[in-house]
């Protein structure tokens, strides 16, 4: 009798356990996803890079508030590419090992279309600059041998009052996306979980740097 209810107790024990630590992370993980929302208005409207996939096999939108004017947030996007100033994501975790910089690299400052930002050192293909506005939208894309776009990785700038910034990054997957040969429903489930915890990362890196590094004055 004594045995029984002490299972009983064990389990109960463990299903409490269990119950706790799936309530933390579904608390952490609605609270990491407000840091990085885009609003409803933000995700339905045209953006920057659309009209290359316009009917994307999938979506994803991410924003953040900048306390910075996008004249100090542009400079960290332009610089972006491995073998550059990184990702703003932890060291290792987009290939190559090296630590994202920490302040802004005059010598990756030039770039327009048809510029590389290595998504890993050496790559010469992805990401290439599509289109490319100075401190307004900044769009990467993966282009296949035939010329087609299969997928493009857009960074909108929006100045909602003179000292902010509002960083829009929207990504498009093109139908035929079958990284390292998975099935294509299974490529889109699982880019969307990657793609959230790294641009997380990287929209609060460049948030973080843009804020710290010294504000420039108006010409």
């Amino acid at each position: 009798m004594g045995t029984v209810i002490l299972g009983c107790l064990m389990r109960k024990k463990i299903l409490i356990l269990f119950s706790v630590i799936l309530g933390v992370l579904v608390a952490f993980g609605i609270y990491a996803s407000m840091q990085v929302h885009a609003t409803p208005g933000e995700q339905a409207r045209p953006l920057a890079g659309d009209d290359l996939i316009a009917q994307p096999l999938g979506s994803v939108n991410h924003a953040i508030t900048i306390r910075r004017p996008p004249r100090d947030v542009w400079p960290w996007l332009a610089q972006m590419g491995s073998g550059r100033a990184g990702w703003y994501v932890p060291s290792g975790a987009a290939g190559g090992g090296h630590r994202s910089a920490e302040r802004i690299l005059p010598e990756h400052q030039n770039i327009g279309v048809g510029s590389v930002l290595p998504a890993l050192p050496g790559a010469r293909d992805v990401f290439l600059v599509a289109q490319c506005d100075p401190e307004r939208s900044l769009v990467l894309s993966w282009r296949l041998p035939n010329g087609k776009y299969q997928t493009t990785w857009a960074f909108v700038l929006e100045q909602p009052q003179p000292d902010q910034t509002r960083l829009i990054v929207r990504g498009r997957v093109a139908s035929g996306y079958h990284p390292y040969g998975l099935p294509e429903w299974l490529a889109i489930t699982t880019g969307r979980l990657a793609h959230f915890i790294m641009q997380r990362k990287q929209l609060l890196g460049i948030a973080r740097r843009a804020e710290a590094h010294e504000v420039t004055t108006s010409s």
